[in-house]
């Protein structure tokens, strides 16, 4: 008889509690912090880190084209893409326009003193800040979509221009005839296979990689930096969850989803992009799992990689409440005008941007001076900046699980007998533990 073994999210979550102890720990002893975090810590979540970014480039470009070598019809493949574009943009949009509204609503900068708040130097992130205003212009973006050399971008890890390779690539492979087509169309398959496959050989250091990135976050800042912006980062936790289960909620109900059986399918990866900050660690298993629950490969492999550049809710959420309240700690009053302003502002910049940790504050960056709010305000919250990370990398990727479902029943291409399969064979539901996504049931 097979011992019982703990599972992934109750592994990450025993490394976050150990982390967090560490830190605190370590936050105490000045003299021993800095060696542990640059000799033993900091060594280990980069490992993790680095392991992750390994696998995504293959990942997506294997995925994306035999999904669109699938699909073979240039014209179906640009409706999907249509539709995946407006949902993206116009929930996005929601998410700037909510933020606006609690931040509104509740006044979080309104009556602190500002003595009390530490400040961190934000010089490393100033200098980036005309280089995102230029790259997320709306012509700009467009034509960074294009790779002028598509080995440049895969070693960059830029995910846009690759999206567009892989592409342009499925959609010529689609076209050649079958007896050329389908080797290739095999190989390929066998990379995302393989690629999945070492995928889950990485989440077995999940554990360790999360107990040494959250020990450094505590060790680093303290407990004693959340207090005077506590009103904030509440803020900010009840805003995240308010927006996945009402407002996503409700897009999920209208297309004949449940948000909370969403929540349970991730939750593995909830905990783990929680931990890490860091959308990037689950997105070969978002494609994977939505593939189990009865989304087409073409979709799914499609949809998933491009929301981590368009469909980052937790972001763009995050990003209108910091705004404001960074101008209501300087007493600016902004007027409805200046607010429409960092609406339109915000849908262009916090598009294209990468799903690695701490990039929202760069993107704040960009945003603040276009309706004259100081940049300076943000060194005030750059110290709690990696605590609303981590809740608003998690609403990210809830969120763009659930576009691909939509996308996928607005094209009525969703297998509801798959996913119901997929559903009740899922252990909490089961006495009898099933497999895991992409392993093979032993009989």
């Amino acid at each position: 008889m097979k011992k019982a073994r703990l599972s992934l999210a109750w592994q990450i979550l025993i490394g976050l509690a150990l982390g967090i102890a560490m830190g605190a720990l370590l936050n105490h002893y000045s003299a021993e912090k800095a060696w542990w975090i640059s000799n033993v810590l900091q060594p280990a979540g980069d490992i993790f880190i680095r392991l992750i970014k390994m696998i995504v480039v293959p990942i997506v470009i294997s995925s994306l084209i035999v999904g669109i070598a699938g699909v073979g019809d240039a014209k179906k493949l640009g409706r999907i893409g249509l539709k995946t574009i407006l949902y993206f943009e116009v929930v996005t949009t929601i998410a700037i326009i909510v933020g606006l509204a609690l931040a509104n609503f509740f006044h979080p900068g309104t009556g602190i003193d500002m003595s009390t708040l530490g400040t961190v130097d934000i010089s490393q992130y100033t200098k980036t800040t005309a280089e995102v205003q230029h790259e997320h212009a709306f012509i700009a973006t467009i034509l960074n979509l294009i790779p002028a050399n598509v080995f440049a971008a895969v070693a960059r890890g830029e995910m846009l221009p690759i999206i567009f390779f892989s592409v342009m690539f499925g959609l010529g492979l689609s076209s050649l005839p079958s007896e050329t087509r389908e080797p290739l169309v095999r190989t390929f398959q066998g990379i995302s296979e393989t690629m999945f496959k070492v995928t889950h050989m990485i989440m077995n250091y999940a554990p360790v990689g999360v107990f040494a990135l959250i020990a450094v976050t505590v060790a680093n800042f303290g407990f004693a930096s959340l207090l005077p912006l506590a009103k904030l980062v509440i803020l900010v936790y009840v805003a995240i969850a308010f927006f996945a289960l009402a407002v996503l909620g409700l897009i999920a109900r209208a297309f004949g989803f449940s948000m909370m059986k969403l929540i349970r399918i991730f939750k593995d990866e909830l905990v783990l992009a929680y931990s890490t900050a860091s959308s990037e660690t689950v997105l070969p298993r978002i494609i994977e799992k939505m593939e189990a629950y009865g989304a087409p490969k073409a979709i799914s492999s499609f949809v998933v990689p491009t929301g981590y550049s368009f469909n980052l809710d937790g972001s763009t959420l995050y990003q209108s409440i910091a705004a404001l309240f960074i101008a209501q700690l300087y007493g600016i009053d902004l007027s409805i005008g200046q607010q429409l302003m960092l609406v339109l502002t915000l849908m262009v910049t916090s598009k294209g941007i990468a799903g690695v940790p701490g990039v929202s504050f760069v993107v704040l960056l960009a945003t603040l001076g276009s309706v004259g709010i100081p940049l300076e305000g943000l060194a005030f919250i750059a110290g709690v900046d990696r605590i609303m990370d981590m809740a608003r990398t998690a609403l990210n990727v809830v969120g763009n699980a659930l576009a691909v479902l939509v996308i996928a029943r607005w094209e009525g291409m969703y297998d509801d007998a798959k996913g119901e399969r997929y559903w009740n064979s899922l252990p909490h539901w089961r006495a009898k533990q099933a497999p895991m996504v992409g392993e093979v049931e032993r009989t």
